[in-house]
């Protein structure tokens, strides 16, 4: 990919205003990850509308996000070829149907379906949005606008979680699916008008090359180390916040879909926190900010084994704010570790990550049957660890100085 733009003649169509570009990749961010993780506050309802076990009702979010993993490389692959916008628009517009037909659900299993049909779309976003803002916002807008994705990403990741507890508690829980297919068919109009289309792109001449970068990365030790990493932070991330909800529906908490919905107010943390944790990683390297990331996990999952529901909470956010870090940490060593064709590594780096969360979502349930809320905290606790063994293992031969990151 070059990073020289073309030069500028009369008949050049000009570029939409930076601010209105900027404002279409925040808009793409909360579309797409409005609809990800919007069953989570469902889901004691759910276990009861089907009869279902937890694991069980469980898939209705790990079945999205291992959609994402399996497509992911090969939506990269194929932006490649056909242009980053080409492929980000016709996927908003492609998610709005499977999320609208989720609420033509009769059974469960019809319900995971629509969910996975969803993940399908989520990477036409996620893994080519990311490359399109570092190909189109030259120099100081490359910040503004990865800034305005992640916290649209941050947001939309609230939104679908309230807005679907909220509908749920008041109309009918198919009634949620409604209102967030039409934010989102809203939200890929106003994309489509918005966003500028590529000046910077300049399309792949071979697939197999690109196919060969890719199996490079595999072969790559100190980058397994960064994927294993980011799939034990996605595990962790849906672990606590799939099953914690349980934990809340049960004695002597009581919540309902509506205040369960409430309880992801916490993840607007990452609003702050992401740009924050950069510029720590900046100064300080990659160690000392996945040890803060690891001590903000400890102290809050620690805390969300005490009674009381606000230290409950204030738990939650703590775990959040830590996972939050150690993505910045993640994102940043796989461009350090990678060295070349950086965009085949990031998809990697998405695919591990998705996988993590999907697996996250399941094997957590085997340690809620074993002793509820205790036992997904010990799991948790134990995969943290593997995620900071698996960040110092990825600087063990050269260590990694401080590097501009993207999220400061």
């Amino acid at each position: 990919m070059s990073s020289t733009a073309p030069a500028t003649t009369a008949l050049a169509k000009p570029a939409p205003p930076a601010h209105s570009a900027i404002a279409a990749c925040f808009l793409a961010g909360v579309c797409t990850y409005l609809n990800m993780y919007c069953t989570q506050p469902l889901l004691p309802y759910l276990q009861r509308v089907y009869h279902a076990s937890e694991i069980d009702v469980s898939l209705t979010v790990s079945s999205t996000i291992l959609a994402v993993a399996l497509v992911a490389p090969f939506v990269g692959l194929m932006a490649e070829s056909m242009g980053r916008k080409r492929v980000i628009v016709p996927s908003l517009y492609a998610l709005t149907v499977p999320t609208m037909l989720v609420a033509t659900s009769h059974t469960l299993k019809e319900l995971i379906f629509w969910r996975f049909m969803q993940g399908i779309f989520v990477p036409g976003v996620v893994a080519v949005i990311i490359a399109y803002i570092c190909e189109e916002f030259a120099g100081a807008h490359v910040g503004k606008a990865m800034a305005a994705y992640v916290s649209g990403s941050v947001l939309g990741g609230f939104l679908g979680r309230y807005i679907s507890g909220l509908v749920a508690q008041h109309f009918r829980w198919e009634h949620a699916f409604i209102v967030i297919g039409f934010i989102n068919l809203a939200g890929a109009v106003i994309v489509q008008r918005t966003l500028p289309e590529p000046q910077h792109f300049v399309r792949s001449t071979s697939v197999r090359r690109s196919v060969i970068e890719m199996l490079h990365h595999l072969h790559n030790p100190r980058l397994l180390a960064v994927y294993g990493m980011a799939f034990a932070v996605l595990f962790s991330l849906v672990g606590a916040f799939t099953y914690t909800n349980f934990h809340l529906a049960r004695p002597p908490y009581h919540l309902n879909s509506e205040q369960l919905g409430t309880v992801f107010f916490v993840y607007l943390l990452g609003v702050a926190i992401t740009p924050l944790s950069g510029r720590f990683l900046d100064h300080y390297g990659m160690r000392r900010t996945a040890l803060v990331a690891f001590s903000f996990n400890v102290v809050g999952l620690l805390l969300t084994l005490m009674r009381p529901l606000p230290i409950i909470i204030a738990g939650l956010a703590f775990f959040s704010s830590g996972v939050f870090i150690f993505q910045a940490v993640g994102t940043v060593q796989t461009g350090v570790v990678a060295g070349r064709a950086r965009s085949s590594a990031a998809g990697l780096y998405v695919t591990f990550y998705y996988i993590g969360g999907s697996l996250g979502a399941i094997v957590t349930g085997w340690a809620w049957k074993a002793d509820a809320w205790r036992g997904c905290v010990m799991l948790l606790l134990c995969v943290g660890t593997v995620a900071l063994g698996l960040g110092f293992e990825s600087s063990r031969k050269t260590g990694v100085s401080p590097q501009p990151s993207v999220v400061s």
